[in-house]
């Protein structure tokens, strides 16, 4: 809790490597290369205070979806599935999206694009279309933009179909670790000044070099305060990737003192308020 409120956690995840499964695990992963579960995340989550928590997509498959719903069903901070479907296939589309209608749980969509060797695949005419069936079905969009081409996409996404919430996952990767600012900066503020756009405070532990203090991370969150808001900034723990960079409690602690300037209904948008607008999740009495 914090100042009252429930601290959703809007993005993680989890995964039990296996045959097929999980292709991007090799073992050149390194500390990724293994399981993990609610054991090893539990402990984390309620020494940060963390209440709730929305898992997010991590193999293309239906699978992993049903994997993180098998997880909802066993760990009562689950209140929200970001989970996959084929964007480019009508017919699996619809079947997935007809599946996912009768679970709430399932709040939205999406595709690892970064693993596309097309930069520019979801903006392919069938992809296009598959958004606006996601839309129609009420479900958000969220965005892995890694490269710089990447974000480029996200204003032409959000024009092309307004009624799809979009979210920028980990700020889209800024430059940190190369102390580096634009394109990333100004397309964050092209992709920003679309109002169903939002963004996801996560991940930039990995994008910064080893041993990263606050101070390394403040100029990408101030920017990003600036052109989204709090109202459309939500905390992420990126777990278990975080566990490069010094795990969830780490995270939590940087996260505390980059949000510390903010008012307290500030602090209360960035961790959880914002997330639960945008994934459209009522917050528990």
């Amino acid at each position: 809790m914090i100042h009252g409120r429930r601290v959703l956690d809007a993005h993680q995840h989890f995964w039990q490597l296996g045959p097929g499964a999980y292709r991007w695990l090799t073992p050149e992963a390194g500390d990724l290369h293994a399981d993990f579960g609610v054991a090893d995340v539990e402990p984390h989550a309620a020494a940060a205070g963390v209440d709730d928590v929305v898992l997010v997509q991590a193999d293309p498959t239906r699978a992993d979806t049903d994997a993180m719903l098998a997880v909802a069903d066993a760990w009562s901070r689950v209140v929200g599935v970001v989970g996959w479907a084929p964007l480019d296939d009508p017919g699996g589309l619809a079947a997935a999206l007809e599946a996912y209608a009768a679970d709430p749980r399932v709040v939205g969509l999406r595709h690892q694009i970064h693993d596309e060797p097309d930069p520019d695949w979801v903006v392919r005419p069938e992809v296009l279309a598959g958004l606006a069936e996601v839309a129609a079905a009420g479900l958000t969009y969220d965005v892995v933009a890694v490269l710089p081409r990447h974000l480029e996409h996200v204003p032409t996404l959000a024009a092309r179909h307004p009624g799809l919430r979009i979210v920028v996952d980990h700020l889209a990767k800024p430059p940190v670790a190369d102390k580096g600012w634009d394109p990333w900066a100004e397309l964050l503020r092209q992709a920003a000044a679309h109002p169903n756009v939002t963004a996801k405070l996560s991940g930039l532990d990995t994008a910064a070099a080893p041993g990263y203090g606050v101070g390394d991370l403040a100029p990408y969150v101030e920017h990003a305060l600036e052109v989204f808001g709090p109202e459309r900034l939500m905390f992420g723990s990126d777990w278990p990737v975080s566990v490069l960079a010094g795990g969830y409690a780490r995270w939590w602690e940087v996260v505390g003192e980059l949000v510390a300037p903010l008012t307290e209904d500030e602090q209360v948008a960035v961790l959880g308020g914002s997330a639960r607008g945008f994934y459209g999740i009522e917050e528990k009495a």
